[in-house]
């Protein structure tokens, strides 16, 4: 990892709602004039998500720089969202963050790693390709158009 290799990945606390709420928003708003609209993960209950304890966030230097939302399904877990600070991206926090969801998977005995991006998100259908995730199926679902992916772990 390039930069500052010091970080814990922890859950969530609810007073950290805000800060989670921000970091996303500023993660994903790149996306809005390719999209034309919010991506999900702007407009997702962080507070309601923390209270489930499916938060997690990457803390380094004790300022938070990474969020990971990871929500059970069946025989697998899904990694709902992984966002990290644009002013702290490069450091490697957000293959950390992916680390970190695919051993909380194998802890729990799940198989299989699923996610979904939108098709215009194409870094980041690149980047889990490259990770091992395969494309498993596309659909739209609440106006997005989502592409599936999965990796057996």
């Amino acid at each position: 990892m390039a930069g500052d290799t010091r970080h814990v990945i922890r859950r969530a606390r609810k007073r950290e709602t805000d800060i989670v709420r921000g970091l996303v928003r500023r993660a994903y708003a790149v996306y809005v004039p390719r999209m034309g609209k919010e991506p999900g993960p702007m407009l997702d209950d962080y507070a309601a998500r923390i209270a489930e304890r499916s938060v997690y966030v990457l803390e380094s230097g004790g300022s938070i720089a990474g969020v990971l939302v990871l929500l059970p399904g069946e025989g697998s877990l899904l990694l709902d969202n992984v966002a990290v600070d644009p002013a702290l991206q490069g450091r490697g926090y957000g293959r950390a963050l992916i680390d970190f969801a695919e051993a909380e998977a194998r802890r729990r005995g799940c198989p299989e790693m699923r996610l979904y991006t939108h098709e215009t998100m194409v870094e980041n259908l690149r980047l889990y390709a490259r990770l091992g995730y395969v494309e498993t199926h596309r659909v739209t679902e609440r106006d997005y158009d989502r592409v599936y992916m999965a990796k057996r772990l």
